[in-house]
């Protein structure tokens, strides 16, 4: 935790006016610091070494670094900073290699100043944040599982966390499974723990991937 409960946030973007809207919004929003800016992937990299942020707000095309292998250099010396990609690229291939290189969340630049506001929050909170166009591309991934690729791929997780990686591969949050099975957030919340720990994955968007990679989707 940040000294003064202060969120501290390093903006990595090549656009300087979008750094400085950037850098306007969070100066206007309680409970966050902005801590320093970079317009380079190589930037981004030593900044956040020597700055030790809470989150960054990553662009992926920069020059020199993209922000895709800024993070995945960023996370293996810091890796409790969290990365959330605001970026204007959509596709696929630029959300899951986010995902992969370990970014916690992934907006589109032209989400509204609110959503950004609350992306960072979840993602200094440990969630995988998601704007809802994203959101919708990844749940068009997880349409067309067979329930067949639990027993072929996580053989090791109960009926209960098997039932629970697939609402965590729609994206739904921890209090969106407790009502929607009827359990208390502690319960899910320890299911979850178990998930992570079996899959051995550090935190929701890797699961979501290894979810992905194995195929699982919505069932039904």
């Amino acid at each position: 935790m940040s000294a003064g409960d202060q969120i501290r946030i390093l903006v990595a973007d090549d656009n300087q006016r979008f750094r400085s809207g950037l850098k306007a919004l969070l100066a206007a929003a309680p409970g966050m610091q902005f801590a320093g800016e970079a317009s380079t992937g190589s930037e981004a990299i030593l900044m956040a070494e020597r700055l030790q942020p809470d989150v960054i707000l990553m662009d992926i095309q920069m020059p020199g670094i993209n922000g895709i292998d800024a993070t995945r250099q960023i996370l293996q010396t810091s890796p409790h900073i969290g990365i959330l990609m605001l970026t204007m690229f959509e596709d696929d291939d630029s959300v899951f290699a986010a995902m992969r290189a370990g970014a916690r969340g992934y907006l589109l630049k032209g989400a509204l100043k609110a959503e950004i506001l609350r992306a960072i929050r979840g993602v200094y909170s440990g969630e995988a944040i998601f704007g809802p166009a994203i959101a919708r591309r990844l749940t068009q991934y997880f349409t067309h599982s067979r329930p067949s690729i639990f027993a072929q791929e996580f053989p090791e997780l109960t009926e209960r966390e098997q039932e629970i990686l697939e609402l965590i591969a729609q994206h739904h949050t921890n209090p969106e499974i407790a009502q929607r099975l009827g359990l208390s957030p502690k319960t899910i919340r320890n299911h979850v723990s178990n998930i992570f720990s079996k899959l051995q994955v550090a935190d929701r968007a890797q699961a979501i991937i290894r979810a992905r990679e194995a195929g699982l989707g919505r069932s039904g």
